[in-house]
């Protein structure tokens, strides 16, 4: 299996896994959304740690944290991936899967808006174009909602600013989720013992079936992001860049299909003219790319 094959494999592997993930959240019931996501954190990090002694890297671990700066931009992204993660199990758990898959759609484009913001970026005509077509998608979606998709935002918005810190970071996958989930485990243990202290925990009183899943958070959790990372390096950004819309197009699908969630006229509307958004972008970055590659090989020849 060569590189770009193998690639290929492991990257719609990790999004088959996020696009599916609407499926999993659900059977934790009758577990809340916050319990939800603490067990999230706490056997994410037990999973990755044990991951982290396995492949031998507990010393670049323990070296993190010892690393100040390198601390402070995993609190931040410990906390976003905190509400991105919050955001979606509780969009998929109470009736909002279709609005949860369309921050997943709108996250290029964030992430774009976050370049020019924040690294005060020079954006090309197409990717003005594009933002300003997925602008008026919100716009559109908000009317049909009666509200603005605050679950989309808060998705896309959340998501985005993760993997600017994780760029920042520049850390693998097993180091940074494991210090991101070490940074909150003490405060997701500590609500879920709140939480017994209350009787209104969940784990270990609803069968072995229950604790099974809620433990299973934690695999769920790491095994797409390990596939990734596989993929992530064998493949270029333009095909990372295709391959990260089957997450939010099986999303789409299964609160459609399967949770038989409403989609008015207007809000397919909104959605067509999100994907237009993404079509755009999409060519721009390709196009560009591809210049980019061209002018490279000529500079080599001359």
């Amino acid at each position: 299996m060569n590189g770009s094959k193998g690639g290929i494999i492991f990257g719609v592997a990790a999004y088959l896994c996020w696009g599916f993930f609407p499926l999993y959240w659900p059977l934790l019931d009758p577990a809340g959304a916050l319990e939800v996501l603490a067990h999230r954190f706490v056997w994410s990090m037990l999973f990755v740690l044990v991951a982290l002694v396995l492949v031998g890297k507990w010393r670049t671990f323990l070296a993190i944290a010892r690393d100040r700066r390198m601390m402070l931009i995993l609190t931040a992204a410990s906390i976003t991936i905190a509400g991105n993660w919050g955001g979606f199990i509780w969009g998929v758990t109470h009736g909002h899967v279709i609005e949860t898959s369309l921050g997943y759609f709108i996250n290029p484009l964030v992430t774009v808006l976050l370049a020019v913001f924040v690294l005060k970026e020079t954006l090309r005509p197409a990717q003005w174009a594009a933002v300003a077509v997925g602008t008026v998608a919100v716009v559109v979606l908000a009317v049909d909602y009666g509200r603005p998709p605050w679950i989309a935002l808060l998705v896309a918005f959340t998501f985005a600013a993760y993997g600017f810190l994780k760029k920042k970071a520049n850390l693998g996958s097993f180091e940074g989720l494991g210090m991101e989930t070490a940074i909150l485990f003490p405060v997701a243990l500590s609500f879920l013992v709140v939480l017994q202290l209350r009787g209104e925990l969940t784990f270990g009183h609803e069968g072995p079936g229950n604790v099974a899943l809620l433990i299973g958070t934690g695999v769920v959790t790491a095994i797409p992001l390990l596939l990734f990372g596989a993929a992530a390096t064998r493949l270029s950004l333009s095909t990372i860049g295709i391959l990260q819309y089957l997450g939010p197009i099986i999303q789409f699908l299964s609160g459609l299909l399967i949770f038989g969630e409403d989609m008015t006229s207007a809000r397919w509307g909104g959605f067509v003219i999100v994907w237009l958004a993404l079509v755009i972008f999409t060519i721009d970055a390709i196009t560009n790319r591809r210049r980019v590659l061209r002018q490279s090989a000529e500079a080599c020849a001359i």
